[in-house]
């Protein structure tokens, strides 16, 4: 397989805010790939630098005759997770993803990440 296959995968990112002596940032990481991970100073920038981040970490370990782990069961988990909610809270979120400048799911995703 080549990296870009790879990459389409569907890898667990881990997200986290931070906030410390460094300052307040983004940290991702990926949950199949040890020692994958990356920052950010927004939840957009920390998401377009871990896609950077595996890349290189994958064609790395193509490159060195490395096995590349690829998701456990992937198979069994198509992506989507209906769930209900509160109004109040559904509103709550909308707007905290409206702020953020993000989508209602890119939003959910991240907040479920921390």
């Amino acid at each position: 397989m080549t990296a870009k296959e790879y990459m389409t995968l569907p890898y667990s990112v881990i997200f986290r805010h931070v906030t410390d002596e460094s300052g307040d940032y983004y940290f991702a990481s990926v949950q199949e790939l040890d020692g994958c991970m990356s920052d950010g100073a927004t939840w957009e920038e920390a998401q377009a630098n871990i896609m950077e981040a595996m890349e290189g970490w994958i064609e790395t370990r193509i490159e060195q005759g490395f096995p590349v782990p690829i998701p456990d069961e992937a198979e069994q988990y198509s992506g989507k997770y209906v769930v209900r909610l509160p109004k109040t809270l559904h509103r709550r979120l909308a707007a905290e993803a409206k702020k953020e400048g993000v989508s209602l799911n890119q939003y959910t995703v991240y907040k479920l990440s921390l």
